[in-house]
């Protein structure tokens, strides 16, 4: 499986998991209206091309569902990016529309330049670079 298909996946499910969040599980019928592109946004068009084919929608929906219920649920995100991914393993030209259309999303461009640098699209967390960089607080060697 090709590393692209994995981030791609990883983007879209994590764009498609907080529209979940901001609309719960209603976001699928939703999504099914054209007007819902404006409120929506990316989220919704990358969800609503996902529907379309016969093959994964099905599961797709279970999994967003299941996101549903718990949005903050890393476990239940994973879910949800499985299917997706395994969507865009099962069709090529899938993963190529989704791809052009994350690219095409104004603002949304992560660059690394320079040797340990970080990109990052997304972080709920700490990041840390250098040697002997410590989380430690008061830490100071």
């Amino acid at each position: 499986m090709a590393v692209e298909t994995v981030a791609v996946a990883a983007t879209v499910a994590q764009l498609v998991a907080g529209l979940v969040a901001a609309y719960g599980a209603a976001v699928v019928s939703r999504v099914q209206d054209a007007a819902a592109d404006a409120t929506l946004g990316l989220g919704g068009r990358l969800l609503r091309r996902l529907l379309r084919q016969p093959e994964q929608a099905p599961a797709i929906e279970a999994a967003v569902q299941v996101v549903a219920e718990d949005p903050a649920d890393e476990d239940r995100v994973a879910a949800l990016r499985l299917q997706i991914r395994k969507a865009l393993t099962a069709d090529p030209q899938l993963a190529a529309e989704l791809r052009e259309m994350l690219q095409q999303q104004p603002g949304v461009s992560v660059t690394a330049v320079g040797e340990r640098s970080v990109a990052v699209g997304h972080n709920s967390g700490i990041i840390q670079t250098g040697d002997n960089a410590s989380a430690r607080q008061g830490d100071t060697r």
